[in-house]
């Protein structure tokens, strides 16, 4: 008897509703208020304390599991070795998916609720953008259509900041990007300081070596990765909200002289709604289906929204 080719692939992860999925909660308490929830959030996007409790309370739980058996073999090896490291190697989490989807969101409420456990108090966030080669060389090099996609990206001077964490270096400090002038801010970093975690949050952070067949890099980000999470969503949906996105961002941070996308501000709705969309279809969804979409089943976890920007589907790898 055969078995279906899509059938394998369905059976390399548990599949959950939400129902079943919150029921894993354990008790773990809930630390975050309504409040809290209001200022980590994205723009365009709500998260309620119920979706909290029901998707990230599991989920909190579900990686403190990780990072404690991470620990525990990281101490088997010093009892084999006869020898105790001044400082331990993070636990890197990763998380991917499209524009829009709301990765940063999914990626502060992890660190709040993670940096609660008193096994790993000290959570650092970082993203990617802040490796994306600077506008001068992108548009030198004619990629500033291209900013997101992984050409566009610093790869060696992002292994090396990652390499330096795994070595257990007890300062690292990581490049800034600001969305506001749409650049590399120079001299300007964030720095991690003796960390038990650190998230990592980006379009491309499940890329590994089959990605880049032209390029000398032997490693790659997701080589140094204990647990990976792609958030999902319809491409329907990305596109509304990624839309949604910009109309808001244009009422409100554009109008700023010193924004890089100033002069959308002055645009009428559909003008701006035209600018909008051709981005989305040339630069963000051509990423997506290129480079983003094609990572997602190397996630140790997929989350997938609906409509209301809930989760609805949880799958996670056996």
């Amino acid at each position: 008897m055969t078995t279906d080719l899509n059938e394998l692939k369905k059976s390399s992860y548990f599949d959950f509703d939400r129902e079943k999925w919150s029921n894993l909660r354990n008790d773990v308490p809930m630390t975050l208020t309504e409040k809290e929830l209001e200022s980590i959030k994205s723009i365009n996007e709500s998260i309620s304390v119920k979706e909290v409790t029901d998707i990230y309370l599991p989920l909190s739980r579900l990686l403190n599991l990780y990072v404690k058996s991470k620990q525990g073999r990281t101490h088997i090896i010093e009892q084999f070795l006869k020898t105790t490291r001044n400082r331990k190697p993070p636990f890197i989490i990763s998380i991917a998916g499209s524009v829009a989807v709301g990765k940063s969101t999914t990626a502060r409420i992890l660190q709040k609720l993670l940096s609660q456990w008193s096994e790993h108090p000290n959570v650092a966030l970082i993203t990617t953008d802040g490796f994306l080669y600077p506008n001068s060389y992108l548009e030198a090099h004619d990629l500033m259509m291209k900013k997101g996609f992984p050409v566009s990206y610093d790869m060696k001077k992002l292994i090396n900041f990652v390499k330096e964490l795994k070595s257990g270096a007890p300062h690292v400090r990581a490049p800034v990007y600001s969305h506001k002038v749409y650049d590399i801010l120079p001299d300007v970093y964030t720095d991690i300081e003796k960390p038990d975690i650190v998230i990592i949050e980006g379009l491309n952070v499940l890329q590994s070596g089959m990605d880049y067949p032209n390029i000398k890099l032997r490693v790659f980000l997701s080589d140094f990765v204990d647990f990976s999470i792609y958030v999902d969503a319809p491409n329907e949906l990305l596109k509304t909200w990624y839309l949604d996105r910009f109309l808001l961002l244009r009422k409100q941070s554009f109008i700023d002289e010193d924004n890089y996308f100033h002069a959308v501000a002055h645009m009428d709705i559909n003008e701006a709604l035209e600018r909008a969309s051709y981005i989305w279809e040339k630069v963000n969804y051509a990423n997506l289906i290129q480079n983003i979409l094609p990572t997602r089943e190397r996630a140790d976890l997929i989350l997938t929204k609906g409509e209301d920007h809930t989760v609805q589907k949880i799958k996670l790898k056996k």
